[in-house]
């Protein structure tokens, strides 16, 4: 059974509800100069690397999500998980699965929805200092109730369903470094030994999406001696047959684990350039060809000086990387998400400067292209004149046209409350209720407010 001091129920297995939406905030690396730390803010929606946290189901009109709570009060990680009712656009009271007894938000949940309806989240630690979970619904579609189904440890989740198949679960797990590994699973029970997919110099971050029956995934290395600090070089590769084999997008074998810089699954080698890389999104366009979205800096540091800060596309034509420039932002982890729709692409993200200058996130924007991300232009703010920067919006897998972007704000330079927000397809956002008096409730609709 799961500690009884980390699942949290209301008495006969439901899930304790919350009075509100709020999220935690969370800092990395104090800087000791004007910017504060590397990075900063309300995370919970954070990190990119964490996916999905919110999927829509048509079975069920509702998009689940999950996201990094707090105790009302203090910076205390809770795994918190809800919906939105598109039949009645009102959200529930959120539900408390369990408590993480950190302030670390890279603890963060990630979602999933099996063949059944049955809702899963996996619960990742930061390295090895506190376990991993995995729970399960006990009955379809619903967040009420959950059952333990493993205690573990693994970072960075990325569980993929499949149906016919089962998980595809791509994590991260620490041993002098952060290596890529993949598990797979028929019922969520039974699991795979831990496969080393790549583990060179001192490690990597990746980023992952499905398109039909395959996987691909996109991903850095860690140079020494900075490691994470100096992440660079594009790396893609993709799986057909449920991760027993990978390869580069032009179908050649990748040979497994990968363990040296120079491999065949490199795009581009940024090291050479001097860039550092942050992945930001991978989606596929209408022929299931790879758009990767990533930001090249400078250096680690926040503040002008690492400037400049440029969002980039990298999209496969069929025989070759083309790469575009979407916009410039003011800070490495300003992080959005990539919607394709035909010909129409969009990237939506906290690019505007906000209301903390360099610091983590700023106002969200939208930036389309027409020609298949060949060229990018502004169309409009979705926020305006905010009290804190927004951070972390995030693509709902499936995503709904009334579900469209998840994400949350925070004051960059400083601990502060944090607040949950999505935006329709229309640009039009919503700010979760951050108290609730009632079982549900509409979220509330914000409009970009001019200083």
């Amino acid at each position: 059974m799961a500690p009884l001091l980390l699942l949290l129920l209301a008495g006969g297995g439901t899930l304790a509800q919350d009075d509100g939406y709020r999220g935690i905030w969370y800092y990395n690396q104090p800087s000791n100069d004007e910017f504060k730390y590397k990075y900063s803010g309300g995370f919970a929606t954070y990190p990119q690397q964490h996916a999905p946290i919110a999927i829509y189901s048509k079975q069920a009109n509702k998009t689940f999500f999950c996201y990094g709570g707090t105790v009302k009060g203090k910076q205390e990680l809770l795994h918190m998980v809800s919906y939105y009712d598109h039949a009645t656009g009102m959200v529930p009271r959120p539900r408390l699965l369990l408590n993480k007894r950190t302030d670390d938000a890279h603890d963060n949940p990630t979602i999933s929805i099996d063949s059944g309806g049955h809702i899963w989240i996996f619960s990742s630690a930061h390295g090895t200092a506190r376990p991993s979970y995995i729970h399960r619904s006990r009955k379809p579609y619903s967040v009420d109730e959950f059952e333990l189904v493993e205690e573990t440890n693994f970072s960075y989740t990325q569980p993929w369903h499949f149906a016919g198949r089962g998980f595809l679960f791509l994590h991260t797990r620490y041993a002098g470094g952060r290596g890529l590994f993949s598990m797979t699973s028929a019922d969520g029970v039974q699991w795979t030994a831990p496969r080393k997919v790549a583990f060179a110099m001192q490690g990597h971050y990746q980023i992952s999406w499905p398109w039909k029956d395959k996987l691909g995934t996109a991903f850095d290395v860690h140079p020494p001696p900075l490691g994470l600090n100096a992440r660079t070089n594009l790396y893609y590769m993709e799986t057909g047959d449920f991760g027993a084999s990978w390869k580069t997008v032009d179908g050649h074998p990748v040979d497994l684990p990968i363990e040296e810089e120079k491999n065949a699954a490199l795009v581009r080698n940024y090291r050479s350039e001097g860039r550092l890389v942050y992945l930001k999104d991978l989606n596929y366009d209408a022929e299931g060809r790879p758009v990767i979205v990533y930001l090249t800096s400078k250096g680690y540091e926040s503040g002008p000086k690492n400037g400049p800060r440029e969002i980039m596309a990298a999209r496969w034509t069929g025989q070759q990387w083309r790469y575009t420039k979407i916009c410039e932002t003011d800070h490495n982890y300003d992080h959005g998400s990539l919607y394709i729709e035909g010909r129409r692409w969009r990237f939506i993200g906290p690019t505007g400067p906000g209301p903390q200058k360099y610091g983590t996130g700023g106002e969200v924007e939208e930036w389309e292209s027409k020609d298949d991300g060949v060229t990018w232009q502004r169309t409009r703010a979705l926020t305006a004149g905010s009290r804190f920067n927004h951070t972390y919006v995030r693509r709902p897998l499936n995503a709904h046209p009334d579900f469209y972007a998840f994400w949350a704000d925070g004051d960059a330079f400083g601990e502060s409350e944090s607040r949950l927000y999505f935006a329709n397809a229309r640009g039009e956002v919503f700010r979760l209720p951050f108290e609730m008096k009632g079982e549900s409730q509409k979220p509330e609709r914000v409009r970009a407010r001019k200083e």
